[in-house]
């Protein structure tokens, strides 16, 4: 299908928006990723982006809701191998 050397959405996103912070939350579960992000979300300015790194699946439900919940805006989530990646902006 996709050249194997092409850059994933994730890359090709990051090249395009600066991100600010990074959270790895790998080998963390429900709810310690989500706890954390909200801690890095209170220390940002708005406007500010977050990368978030995690395996824990209940991450794409999860993380999707708190942006929700907290007007953020999610604007990158993608699922590579058993790795979930999500960018977030701070909006207030």
């Amino acid at each position: 299908m996709g050249d194997k050397s092409s850059n994933s959405g994730v890359d090709i996103l990051l090249e395009t928006i600066e991100v600010n912070h990074e959270l790895d939350t790998s080998g963390l579960c429900c709810p310690e990723p989500v706890m954390l992000l909200h801690k890095k979300v209170q220390e940002m300015v708005s406007g500010e982006v977050v990368r978030v790194i995690a395996t824990d699946p209940s991450t794409q439900r999860d993380i999707p809701k708190f942006c929700i919940f907290l007007n953020h805006y999610l604007l990158m989530s993608e699922e590579q191998g058993n790795h979930f990646y999500y960018v977030i902006k701070k909006v207030s």
